[in-house]
């Protein structure tokens, strides 16, 4: 039923085009997202074309390391990339297939992140009921994110608003800025203190990125009334959902709680008509190592829990 295709950069416009019209793409799956660091991924993303009509129905972006197929690893999350089109039978056809051409190229293994449910424009979980009747999947690692929705937020705690509110008292002022420089380096100095790790993107890396998406990655930071810079987050900004990719304060931005003025802004003014504003994650990948204090905060801002999941099939 379907010819199954591997991704080639000729194919770059086509498989674009897709995902801006798909049920639950995002900007993540754009070619010129995926590939700014295409030198540290074997990709094998893949389409899947239907016979009968040579439509294109769906898109796997996807890399090889060794005998396992991951999707995708340099993404947050992945997972099969829909039109409105598909039916649940046609994608329990397309896995069946899948593990055919998979087995048939030597893969032993897949990794699969879901694309979690608050990014689909349509409902889009034909691909989770595959992975459970077709693939025998496994549940193989459970992240848990912190989202809210502002249409119907869940009250702050206490300490929250009052940190946040002696925050303005204080004269805070939140607004956007183009250049990341001086909060990249907060950011990476407080990973490397809390962490001893370094934010995913490098300096060059995300200004490349917000170069090449200025509407969907957007740098939001608190000043102080002199000026000084105390905290920011870039933002990933998908249809309508708002995610927190980084936040950091500086030492001082910490003292005068800046972190909890810029959310303040961000949740009640900036994105109070968004369908959902996420927080992020707060354990390490796959793990059982919550950050407590980290969830914490975000739950005292109204975030409550998503899980974000990985399956994991045998060919």
């Amino acid at each position: 039923m379907f010819d199954i295709v591997r991704y080639s950069p000729e194919r770059a416009g086509e498989w674009n085009r897709f995902v801006a019209e798909s049920k639950n793409g995002t900007f993540l799956f754009d070619r010129g997202y995926m590939d700014y660091h295409a030198d540290r991924f074997a990709d094998h993303s893949l389409m899947f074309y239907n016979e009968k009509t040579g439509k294109l129905y769906a898109l796997l972006p996807a890399n090889r390391h060794g005998d396992v197929l991951y999707s995708h690893q340099g993404l947050s999350y992945g997972g099969l990339v829909m039109s409105t089109e598909v039916t649940t039978a046609n994608v329990c056809q397309l896995f069946g297939e899948l593990n055919s051409y998979l087995s048939a190229e030597g893969f032993c293994k897949v990794m699969y992140k879901a694309i979690p449910w608050f990014y689909h424009r349509v409902p889009s979980e034909e691909d989770l009921y595959a992975l459970s009747l077709v693939c025998k999947a496994q549940l193989a690692g459970r992240d848990v994110s912190s989202t809210i929705i502002p249409v119907s937020p869940v009250k702050w705690k206490r300490d929250r608003r009052y940190a946040a509110n002696k925050a303005k008292r204080t004269g805070i002022v939140v607004r956007q800025n183009d250049d990341f420089s001086e909060f990249w380096k907060i950011l990476s100095d407080n990973l490397s203190e809390k962490f001893n790790a370094r934010p995913v993107h490098t300096l060059q890396e995300i200004e490349l990125l917000h170069s090449r998406f200025p509407e969907n990655i957007l740098l939001w930071e608190a000043y102080s009334s002199d000026g000084d810079l105390l905290a920011g987050t870039v933002i990933y900004k998908s249809y309508g959902v708002v995610h927190s990719q980084y936040i950091s304060a500086s030492p001082e931005g910490k003292r005068l709680h800046a972190v909890d003025a810029l959310y303040d802004y961000l949740i009640h003014h900036a994105y109070a008509t968004a369908k959902y504003i996420d927080l992020g994650t707060s354990n390490m990948p796959h793990s059982n190592d919550l950050h407590e204090s980290l969830i914490y905060q975000k739950e005292g801002f109204g975030g409550r829990a998503v899980c974000c999941d990985t399956y994991e099939w045998t060919l």
